[in-house]
C-alpha cells in the first residue's frame, strides 16, 4: 500500500513539470531530465504520461445574440458570458524495443466543459525500424492540413483558430489512416523534412458517423524549423493539399454562374447528380519565421488556402451530417463555392519572455466571384457567401510554467451586402479574458 502511495505522489509531482505537445500529433517530450527520470518507474521499455489543461474565460460581445467564431454564438438575450472553453486530459503511452527504438505509440484525449464530455484524440501509431523513416497512424487524430489546424490549443497565442480554419476543418480531427515519412536518424539526408498523407471519412468530429462512402485524401509536406542565419533566425514552412468531396443525395447541385452577365447561384437538376461527388478541394501554403531577441523572440506566421468548398445554402461550413430539413426530412441540395482565406501573425515578447504581444489579421471569403451589394438573396446568395476580415490584438502573460493569462480583442468586419443583417458591419466585436492552467 505504501509503495502505491509513493508511486502516485512521485508520479503527480514529476509530471507537473512536463510540457504538453506543441502539435496535436506530436510524441511526448523525453528531453527533460525529469522526463527521463520518471520513465524507469514504468518499466525499461514503457513510457507513460498524463497531461492536460483547462481554459475558463469571460467574454463580452458588442451586441446581444452576436454570432461568433470565438467559442460559438451568444444566446439571443446575452452579450456576456463565463464559460469553460476547454478542459482537456490526455494520456500518452510509448513502447520501445530493446534498442530503444519506438514500436508503438498510443494517445487518448478527451474534452470536458459545461456542455458535456467528448473525445478529441483516440489514435495509435506503429513504426518501422529498419529504415527508421516510416510510421502509420490510425484512429481519430488531427488532419495534416496546414499549420494552424495542427497547432495545439494549449500553445496557441490566440483564443481560437481563425474563421477559415474553423470553417474548412471544423473540430480539426477526423477518423482515418495516415502514413508519415519522418527520418529518425540524425544523419539521414532528409532529416529536415516531414511528409504526411492520409485517407479520412471527411466530416470528422463535426458529425456522428460517415454519411457517404467517399473518402478524402489529405497531404502535407513540411520543412522543419531550420536556422537560416548566424543570429539564430529559424524558418519553417509547408505546402498542403486536400482532395475530397461530398456525395450528392439530391438531383439538385448549385454553383455560381454568370451566363446572364450577373453572378447567380444556379441550380442544376439531373438524375445523374444523385451519387455525384461534389468537390472539397483545397491547396495551401504556410510559413513561420522566428527571430530571437535578447529576451524572447519576434515571430511572423502566414498561411493561405484556396479552392472549392461544398456545403449548404445557409452555411459554408463542412456539414457534419448530410443536410436535410429538420421538419420534413427532405434532402437539401449541396452548394459548391470558390473560396480563399489567409491569416498573418505578429508575435513580440516585451523585453521578457513572460509578456507577449499578439497581432493577428485573417480573412475568409467563402465565395470569391461575388462581392458587396451583389451578394443578395434575389440572386440566390445568403450569409454563407459573405467575406469576413478579423483583426485581433492581444496580450499574453505567463504567471508561471503552469498558468498564463489572455486578454484578446477581436474586431470582426464583414463586407457590406444586400443580405438582411449585413447591410452594414454587424455588431459582433468581442473581448476575451482567459486563464489557462496546464499540467
Amino acid at each position: 500500500m505504501l509503495q502505491k502511495v509513493l508511486f502516485i505522489a512521485v508520479f503527480s509531482l514529476c509530471f507537473q513539470t512536463l510540457r504538453a505537445q506543441r502539435f496535436l500529433t506530436d510524441m511526448m517530450d523525453t528531453t527533460t531530465a525529469i522526463g527521463k527520470g520518471i520513465y524507469p518507474i514504468y518499466g525499461e521499455h514503457d513510457r507513460l504520461r498524463f497531461g492536460g489543461y483547462m481554459q475558463p474565460q469571460f467574454q463580452y460581445a458588442e451586441s446581444k445574440g452576436a454570432k461568433s467564431f470565438s467559442g460559438g454564438d451568444f444566446s439571443p438575450n446575452a452579450n456576456n458570458r463565463f464559460m469553460l472553453r476547454r478542459g482537456r486530459i490526455r494520456i500518452d503511452y510509448l513502447h520501445n524495443n530493446e534498442q530503444g527504438k519506438p514500436l508503438a505509440y498510443f494517445a487518448f484525449q478527451f474534452d470536458g466543459n459545461e456542455k458535456g464530455v467528448n473525445i478529441r484524440d483516440f489514435w495509435g501509431r506503429f513504426f518501422e525500424n529498419k529504415l527508421e523513416v516510416f510510421a502509420v497512424t490510425t484512429g481519430m487524430f488531427a488532419r495534416p492540413m496546414g499549420f494552424e489546424v495542427n497547432y495545439s490549443s494549449s500553445d496557441r497565442e490566440t483564443p481560437e483558430r481563425g474563421r477559415m480554419s474553423q470553417t474548412l476543418m471544423k473540430t480539426e480531427r477526423d477518423l482515418g489512416v495516415m502514413l508519415t515519412f519522418d527520418a529518425r536518424k540524425k544523419e539521414h539526408l532528409l532529416r529536415w523534412m516531414k511528409f504526411d498523407v492520409g485517407v479520412f471519412n471527411g466530416q470528422g468530429l463535426a458529425g456522428p458517423a460517415e454519411y457517404d462512402s467517399h473518402k478524402d485524401i489529405i497531404g502535407r509536406l513540411s520543412l522543419k524549423p531550420r536556422k537560416v542565419s548566424k543570429g539564430g533566425i529559424k524558418l519553417s514552412a509547408s505546402v498542403s493539399g486536400y482532395y475530397g468531396g461530398i456525395t450528392s443525395l439530391s438531383s439538385w447541385i448549385y454553383t455560381a454562374d454568370n451566363s446572364t452577365g450577373v453572378y447567380k447561384m444556379t441550380g442544376d437538376s439531373t438524375a445523374s447528380n444523385i451519387g455525384k461527388v461534389t468537390p472539397r478541394q483545397y491547396i495551401g501554403a504556410d510559413c513561420q519565421i522566428k527571430i530571437p531577441n535578447r529576451k524572447g523572440f519576434t515571430e511572423l506566421r502566414a498561411e493561405y488556402i484556396r479552392g472549392l468548398q461544398t456545403a449548404t445554402a445557409s452555411s459554408s461550413e463542412t456539414p457534419g451530417s448530410y443536410p436535410i430539413t429538420s421538419s420534413a426530412s427532405v434532402i437539401q441540395p449541396l452548394y459548391t463555392r470558390t473560396f480563399d482565406g489567409a491569416y498573418f501573425y505578429l508575435l513580440q515578447h516585451l523585453g521578457t519572455d513572460k509578456h507577449l504581444a499578439v497581432v493577428k489579421f485573417d480573412w475568409y471569403d467563402p465565395n470569391k466571384v461575388v462581392k458587396g451589394k451583389d451578394v443578395t438573396t434575389a440572386n440566390g446568395f445568403s450569409a454563407a457567401d459573405i467575406r469576413f476580415n478579423t483583426l485581433g490584438v492581444g496580450y499574453m502573460g505567463y504567471i508561471n510554467t503552469h498558468v498564463k493569462l489572455f486578454v484578446y480583442y477581436d474586431w470582426v468586419m464583414n463586407e457590406e451586402t444586400s443580405i438582411a443583417g449585413y447591410a452594414g458591419d454587424a455588431l459582433d466585436n468581442l473581448i476575451t479574458c482567459r486563464v489557462q492552467y496546464r499540467f
